[in-house]
């Protein structure tokens, strides 16, 4: 009888205590309020993919697009920016994990991603485009053309699944840009595939040898991902986003970096 009353207390007890994390799971804190708590919004970036995000050699700072973006946003937001540098094979499964609150670095918004994450709205479109040697005269002018031809790209990108679904194309993965560029330029691949937007900033900056080859693919619309289940968060990044379309200063950071407005091909909401 007193082993029975013993046994019905615990479970009593456990029942109580599920009860207890049960309602603290439901009423958890949405990631604006942990973001406003910190007083920082924690960023994941390659650090490693210009024009977006890279270390200036000079001042050993990061530097680039979504670096400004990125500060942009969490000014709105009225909090501060820290940067963890992340390859990009690894960045969503560190995004998963909690590593960070939000990726800036140019994820493209996919089916399959949405079901693992929440997006903001688009904040750049841009096309897939062919990097050539700059003294190449191969006319590849579609992945027809590239049918028994090595292709680099970056690992777990848009770019490789596109790259992959081309029937013929030997496709060579990297953990980012710098290591196709440099097969590129060592003849290791015939040809690598990026984004528009970076593309022709590396070829009008820097001193690699390369050169832009055709577009082989519609746009993609790039967006910054987050954990599912912050509402409140998602409609505040959302407003600083609308907010800085709406006040010119997205434009002006746009501009600096490509001379056009990326905002202005944004996909409709």
């Amino acid at each position: 009888m007193k082993l029975s009353r013993f046994v019905g207390g615990l479970l009593a007890a456990g029942a109580t205590a599920f009860s207890v994390l049960a309602a603290s799971g439901a009423h958890a804190a949405d990631l604006l309020d942990t973001v406003k708590e910190r007083g920082t919004l924690i960023v994941g970036v390659e650090g490693t993919y210009p024009p977006f995000n890279f270390v200036d050699t000079k001042t050993g700072q990061l530097e680039g697009f979504d670096i400004e973006v990125s500060n942009l946003l969490a000014d709105k937001l009225g909090v501060k920016v820290q940067f963890v540098k992340t390859e990009w094979s690894a960045i969503l499964a560190g995004l998963s994990s909690g590593k960070f609150d939000v990726i800036l670095n140019q994820v493209g918004i996919t089916p399959e991603r949405e079901k693992a994450f929440d997006f903001s709205v688009p904040y750049v479109a841009s096309s897939p485009q062919l990097i050539l040697r700059k003294n190449d005269d191969s006319a590849y002018k579609s992945f027809a053309d590239l049918k028994g031809k090595r292709l680099g790209v970056s690992q777990g990108s848009n770019y490789e699944t596109l790259a992959k679904a081309q029937e013929g194309v030997q496709v060579k993965s990297y953990p980012g840009a710098p290591e196709y560029l440099s097969d590129l330029v060592s003849q290791r691949v015939d040809a690598a595939l990026n984004d528009q937007l970076m593309t022709a900033y590396l070829v009008k900056t820097s001193n690699i040898p390369i050169k832009g080859g055709a577009i082989v693919g519609e746009p993609k619309f790039n967006g910054i991902p987050f954990r599912k289940g912050n509402p409140e968060f998602k409609a505040a990044l959302n407003k600083a986003l609308q907010d800085s379309f709406d006040d010119g200063t997205f434009a002006k950071i746009s501009n600096k970096w490509f001379g056009i407005d990326v905002s202005k091909v944004r996909a409709p909401q």
